[in-house]
């Protein structure tokens, strides 16, 4: 497994060749670093140096997917999401815009750069930060907003995407736990519980993002200026993206249940008075699949840290999240129960 300081020298080495073909007149980078926090994909932060003019500077993102691993199954690729992402732009969705996408040449592997937006996408500092606190208090209804406009793109204008719902996340999620291998009574409670409650299939299949949540948004003093990590997005019944944002693990430790920072009640609000419908049984039925979805990542992660498919600290750390999400689960089964 390469080392963090020496994929960041390769990076530093082959990332200016790379930006003299996609932006000329550019000669060098700034400020190269990598971005803690992405479990499955590299992101690295750097400034484009300008030829001329020193002080000029473009602030841009590298995606990649890191040297050696296997991409998730349910992933688009990191190419159809660059594409994807330029259809969002096009739509007035507030995402980054792309620079460009790799090639074998670059030698960079998979992934593409894009430019890097202004705000923070840190879900301690959106929720503990006091210069927030007025965003804090209209974000859970822009998430609403944002995810109802979403719902409503016309999919034919977007790539190609697996098309996915309650029974074929049901079903996968079950095959991936039993391949992991390791016993956990309180998951195959949680299996059963959503095998009798499975919802009809939608009216309409959506764009859904796939893991819309704190942590992947951006917010200014404002509120939502950016959505982030578009790796799982699909078509399919609009309520998962909603369900999604209310899973305990993106509240932080907050008792707020959208993202640790708003209610329910604001979130559908929002939803709804950009056009969307809120069908809240469902929203609850995603809740639950999302966090035992979230319960077989965690111990997917500890696999591949085990096995040494990617050593990172993320990936170790989120491998031990396995048991936080049986918690949820029982305690989401008995409310619903009750």
């Amino acid at each position: 497994m390469i080392s963090t300081a020496r994929q960041e020298d390769v990076v530093g080495e082959r990332l200016p060749a790379l930006l003299r073909r996609l932006l000329p007149g550019i000669t060098g980078i700034d400020g190269l670093r990598a971005i803690a926090g992405g479990a499955s994909q590299e992101t690295w932060s750097f400034d484009a140096v300008d030829a001329v003019d020193a002080e000029r500077r473009r602030p841009l993102i590298l995606r990649r997917a890191p040297p050696g691993s296997a991409p998730p199954a349910e992933a688009i690729g990191l190419r159809t999401e660059a594409r994807l992402l330029d259809q969002l732009a096009a739509s007035g969705v507030p995402v980054p815009h792309v620079t460009g996408v790799l090639e074998p040449e670059d030698g960079l592997g998979e992934g593409y750069v894009m430019s890097r937006l202004a705000g923070e996408a840190n879900p301690r500092r959106i929720l503990g930060d006091d210069r927030y606190a007025g965003a804090r208090a209209r974000l859970a209804r822009q998430c609403g907003e944002a995810l109802a406009r979403i719902h409503a793109l016309d999919v034919e204008r977007l790539p190609s995407l697996r098309a996915g719902g309650a029974h074929e996340d049901v079903a996968y999620y079950r095959q991936r736990h039993d391949t992991v291998g390791t016993p956990r009574p309180v998951f195959e409670l949680a299996l059963q519980w959503l095998k009798r409650r499975l919802p009809d299939s939608p009216a309409r299949r959506t764009l859904v993002h796939g893991d819309f949540r704190n942590g992947n948004i951006m917010i200014d003093e404002k509120g939502l200026c950016g959505i982030l990590d578009w790796e799982i997005a699909h078509l399919g019944d609009p309520m998962e993206d909603l369900g999604w944002m209310c899973v305990n693990s993106w509240r932080y430790g907050r008792e707020l249940p959208v993202g640790g920072f708003g209610t329910r009640e604001e979130l559908f609000a929002g939803y709804e008075a950009a056009g969307g419908h809120v069908d809240r049984a469902r929203v609850r039925f995603w809740e639950v699949l999302g966090t035992l979805k979230w319960g077989v990542i965690c111990e997917s992660m500890a696999v591949s840290w085990q096995r040494g498919d990617v050593r990172t600290v993320e990936r170790a750390a989120v491998g031990r999240r396995a048991s936080e999400a049986e918690i949820d689960l029982l305690c989401l089964i008995q409310e619903g129960d009750a």
